[in-house]
């Protein structure tokens, strides 16, 4: 991930490849015209189960409007580099930089189990994702401790940005301000995604003044760094999330909207944020920004090619579970189950007892061996997640 749910460090040989391979026949995704809803719902098939939201949430509702698969989602990310320890697993795991599109795809992979996917495979990926985060273990530079992506205080700071990033998204550039009910309901399905990770869910908040709450008392822990800063302002030139292989005119279309999309990003930024990260944007550049993002989400909600499209480019590993979800597509097993029923029934530990044993001897490769840390949770996720 940018962040800490995914903290790649360099596998032999991939990295040479994702970074140096130049490839100008790059083959845009094969998108039908004709009957497209229907043939595309017949690629992906149908999910075993309809994972721990359904159809009836308000998760569903968010997570699969237009405005969560940019806006949203870089919004979180950037905002998360505000967590010195978040920054320093991103340093040292140099993912970001060298394997942009990857790394995006990976994330926004998950976050699609996680809220769209059935509960079997999407259980399983949690738990390696223990493993892969178990090797985002250091001492970070800024403060001088020890940071770990395990942390379930680092995992809820993760975890709340993006699921408030996203709504705030949705609200401001795509279906409207929730309703009180569907905005406690979206929570609480918040507080359930957070038993796939080593979060404590009774710390979720639970409302949208608790929410204001928590950023509020992190706010004093808030810092930025001259990491921070450079991590984040490459990252908000969005193109950089394309495809390493595609050539400069495949990429000239998407600058016009990824520019836009990005001064978008930068004006839903409270303004203490935009200080920390030393980003300068005048009102005058918001008032034209904040419309213009909309108009680009209204276009691409009411094209089911073009976001389809859109996805096929920026994260294809995350469409097997997305699509099902976007098209309505019956699951095998229309029923729905909670992470810790599921963590349960396929024999899983609780995020925060999982791979204790694993954790350990990572613990001491790094900080009594000094060896690099074990990256055989980062190969096993490729099955799981995505290759990298």
């Amino acid at each position: 991930m940018f962040s800490p749910i995914e903290t790649l460090a360099k596998v032999p040989g991939a990295l040479t490849k994702a970074s140096s391979t130049k490839d100008p026949s790059y083959k845009w995704p094969r998108v039908p015209l004709i009957d497209t809803r229907r043939k595309v719902a017949e690629k992906y098939g149908r999910a075993e189960d309809y994972g721990f939201f359904g159809p009836d949430s308000v998760s569903w509702k968010v997570w699969s409007h237009s405005s969560s698969l940019i806006l949203g989602f870089v919004r979180s990310v950037t905002i998360e580099h505000l967590d010195p320890n978040l920054t320093a697993a991103v340093v040292q795991s140099g993912g970001v930089k060298y394997r942009t599109h990857t790394r995006y795809g990976r994330t926004m992979a998950y976050f699609s189990q996680v809220t769209f996917g059935a509960s079997r495979p999407t259980a399983k990926a949690a738990d390696v994702l223990v493993k892969v985060h178990s090797k985002a273990i250091g001492t970070d530079p800024v403060t001088g401790g020890r940071y770990d992506a395990n942390d379930p205080e680092s995992q809820l700071w993760i975890h709340v940005t993006a699921w408030h990033s996203i709504l705030y998204c949705y609200e401001k550039f795509g279906g409207g301000k929730l309703a009180p009910a569907e905005e406690l309901r979206y929570w609480d399905e918040c507080a359930r995604a957070a038993e796939l990770q080593t979060i404590d869910p009774d710390r979720v908040p639970r409302s949208r003044a608790e929410v204001v709450a928590y950023f509020e008392e992190k706010r004093p822990h808030l810092a930025s760094s001259e990491a921070a800063v450079d991590m984040v302002k490459f990252i908000l030139a969005l193109h950089v999330a394309l495809p390493p292989t595609m050539s400069r005119w495949q990429r000239a279309p998407f600058l016009p909207l990824t520019f836009i999309l990005s001064k978008g990003v930068i004006a839903t930024y409270p303004k203490y944020m935009r200080d920390l990260l030393a980003i300068r944007q005048g009102p005058l550049v918001n008032a034209v920004a904040i419309p213009a993002t909309w108009a680009v989400h209204q276009v691409i909600e009411r094209s089911f090619v073009l976001k389809y499209f859109l996805m096929s480019v920026l994260s294809p590993q995350a469409l097997p579970s997305a699509i099902p979800a976007v098209l309505g597509v019956e699951a095998e097993k229309p029923v729905t189950t909670t992470p810790r029923e599921a963590q349960a029934r396929y024999g899983y530990d609780v995020p925060r007892e999982a791979h204790l044993g694993f954790r350990a001897k990572q613990y001491q490769r790094v900080f009594d061996d000094g060896q690099a840390p074990s990256e055989e949770g980062l190969v096993e996720s490729q099955e799981h997640i995505g290759a990298m």
